[in-house]
């Protein structure tokens, strides 16, 4: 655990090996909020960025690391229809699948990624009849099968896409999409949406939203829903995340709260750990992809945190590692799922990614 410092050390930097860089940073032409890890083995340091620039016009950025330079390059530019509250490669960790990316704001939209250009390929629009769209806050591609897109909206509404992406003959395959089916999810705005690997991995979703409220549901039940936890005060729960090894346990965040709760569906309503070290509001969550106890948090108080939950439910006091971005709030961190040694950060309008 090479780059991030124990807590309280006042050293956020590492000197410079020969050998091999633990940090690698990338300066954007604009502000960043929104980034995603490619996970084909072909393309082993790629990240999409999206820009948030508080107008129509913004961008979609993919970049990729030379390790034998240590430098980025941006691959493909595109632009970009408001800034994008989510980007997500298609989880596809064999390349079976076109090299897609998905993109979320006013509507769902999916790309098919190219150098130097990436091709745009279908917007899934639930709302034909009318001008007004509700905006999407969030969204999540099955990862046990990636024909399925779940995402979340301001309207109430979760909506369960299906993909087309299937070959045809003479031409390059063409991407499309369906509505499955859409669900009002919550009593008021739905702020994210994650697929659960419980049962097989398709079939549950969990949602949080500003009623306060986590919920659980089943795509083969939709009748009903399980309230997981509900805040005390009915504060919005901006942010959900699951474990990606034990499917039992989830974190989620409220908004302007400084602290992380892990909460157990096993036993719902009531936390089994509350991780509250950040000095302000905490922006991100990323369970680590190849173990079930650590998990790392992110912050307006600059800090990038990793936690060994194993001792649940015992208070969990301090985190094992800690990294300060000293220029900036981290608004964004994504732990590579086929590169489990590296976490990215963004903030202001840049990108580090680090050696853990």
């Amino acid at each position: 655990m090479n780059i991030m410092s124990m807590p309280h050390s006042s050293s956020s930097t590492t000197s410079s090996s020969t050998k091999r860089k633990e940090i690698y940073k990338y300066q954007a032409p604009w502000p960043l909020y929104s980034m995603n890890w490619s996970v084909r083995p072909d393309k082993r340091f790629r990240l999409a960025l999206g820009s948030f620039v508080e107008e129509y016009n913004n961008k979609v950025q993919i970049i990729s690391l030379d390790e034998d330079t240590s430098e980025f390059s941006a691959k493909s530019t595109f632009d970009h229809p408001y800034p994008t509250t989510k980007i997500m490669w298609i989880p596809d960790s064999k390349g079976v699948y076109p090299d897609l990316l998905a993109t979320s704001g006013d509507y769902l939209r999916i790309w098919r990624a190219g150098e130097p250009y990436t091709l745009f390929e279908c917007v899934l629009n639930n709302n034909k009849n009318s001008d007004f769209c509700a905006p999407l806050t969030s969204f999540d591609w099955n990862e046990v099968d990636p024909n399925l897109i779940g995402t979340s909206s301001i309207d109430t509404t979760c909506t369960i896409w299906g993909l087309e992406t299937g070959q045809v003959l003479g031409r390059v395959n063409e991407v499309s999409g369906h509505v499955k089916t859409q669900l009002i999810a919550h009593d008021k705005e739905v702020y994210d949406i994650a697929f659960s690997r419980a049962g097989g991995g398709r079939d549950m979703f969990a949602s949080v939203g500003a009623d306060g409220s986590v919920r659980m549901f089943d795509l083969r039940h939709l009748e009903h829903s399980t309230i997981i936890y509900e805040d005390p005060q009915h504060t919005p729960l901006l942010r959900l995340a699951w474990n990606k090894q034990d499917p039992n346990y989830l974190a989620t965040v409220a908004m302007d709260a400084c602290e992380v709760i892990i909460l157990d569906v096993r036993v719902p309503c009531t936390p089994v750990a509350r991780l509250n070290n950040h000095r302000a509001c905490v922006n991100g969550i990323a369970w680590a992809p190849h173990s079930s106890c650590h998990i790392c948090t992110a912050g307006d108080d600059h800090q990038a945190l990793i936690w060994d939950i194993q001792q649940m439910p015992r208070a969990i006091e301090d985190p094992i590692l800690a990294y300060t971005a000293a220029e900036g709030e981290v608004n964004q961190i994504q732990w590579g799922a086929t590169q489990p040694d590296w976490i990215a950060i963004c903030y202001n309008r840049h990108t580090e990614i680090l050696r853990v």
